[in-house]
């Protein structure tokens, strides 16, 4: 749906996007994620588009926004960080406004208009001003701009950027429906919604491409090692995690173990396995062994901070070129 190769942008003489290169299927959502200043904004905005790019190519269904910009931004629906709102229109009149400069009209643009108002919950503001509305709403009525002609790909930027914890779930809950109707890429700081959201994520840092993959392979190779988390308890009476720690660690494979949780009776437990060791098994059965009760063993995961921070503060020229070899195997 989404193809980009080696795109690059430069303002006199400053490279801001520097030949990345990465694609996305259709119906999916990919997080765009990178520092400010990374260069989130400029490509999103070549995708659209808006700007043309210095060098290399990218196509959105099928066309390329270079040579074919109009059928591509049939195809796009767009919403900036500030959504592009008239405060002295109506909602219903906005949205009929925009649906017309995208081509549609008569009982089409009255169907469209209707649906983008339910599917974002913004019927309820239909005849109200636009300046006279929440942020929340703002934020709503902009995604719904952005749906009202059916687009194939939506391209979202920073979409709950000020809104408060309760209009944030609602945002990313209807972001998540409109997966698989749509095509999204979803650029936002908000780390832990993209690790709610997205299939696919996509890391820029300074320009380049860090790394692009799903989240769970990506916090298998920032990692680089077996991670798990054991609960264990006494069968009777109080659990001293100290022997247990002790017999964790002499455990071959077994790099590093940590107390998480203490209770009473039970304590949870982090492993770490050396490098290219699988410890599962011999963990498990250590336990039982042991005399000791396993409730629960699983994978730790790294969270999406943890390797964002670690990938846009340690990326090297030779490990982009590596992430996007891995990511394109």
């Amino acid at each position: 749906m989404i193809i980009v190769k080696d795109l690059t942008k430069k303002y006199a003489g400053a490279t801001a996007v520097d030949r990345i290169s990465f694609s996305v299927a259709k119906g999916q959502i990919v997080g765009f994620l990178g520092p400010n200043g990374a260069g989130k904004t400029t490509t999103m905005r070549m995708l659209t588009c808006f700007l043309p790019p210095s060098a290399g190519a990218a196509s959105v269904a099928g066309f390329d926004v270079l040579e074919q910009p109009f059928e591509v931004k049939k195809r796009i629906g767009y919403l900036p960080e500030s959504p592009p709102i008239y405060p002295e229109m109506e909602t219903v009149d906005y949205l009929r406004f925009v649906g017309k400069l995208k081509g549609l009209a008569g009982a089409e643009l009255e169907k469209r208009v209707a649906y983008a108002c339910e599917r974002c919950s913004v019927a309820d503001v239909k005849t109200k001003l636009l300046g006279k509305l929440s942020k929340g709403y703002r934020q709503r009525v902009g995604l719904a701009q952005a749906i009202v002609h059916n687009p194939e790909v939506l391209i979202l930027d920073e979409p709950t950027a000020g809104l408060d914890p309760k209009q944030i779930n609602e945002t990313r809950d209807l972001i998540k429906s409109l997966a698989g109707d749509h095509t999204i890429i979803l650029s936002t700081h908000i780390l832990p919604e993209v690790e709610q959201t997205c299939e696919q994520v996509v890391i820029i840092n300074k320009g380049k491409l860090v790394a692009t993959d799903s989240v769970r392979n990506l916090q298998e190779r920032a990692r680089g090692v077996e991670s798990v988390v054991m609960e264990i308890a006494a069968r009777s009476g109080v659990l001293d995690p100290e022997p247990v720690l002790r017999r964790l660690e002499r455990i071959s494979g077994v790099g590093r173990v940590s107390v998480r949780q203490r209770a009473e009776q039970a304590a949870v437990f982090e492993v770490e396995s050396q490098k290219g060791q699988l410890v599962r098994g011999d963990l498990a059965r250590a336990v039982v062994e042991s005399g000791w009760d396993l409730h629960e063993l699983r994978a730790a995961a790294m969270s999406l901070e943890e390797i964002f921070l670690e990938l846009t503060s340690s990326a090297t020229p030779a490990e982009t070129k590596d992430a996007t070899k891995e990511s394109q195997a």
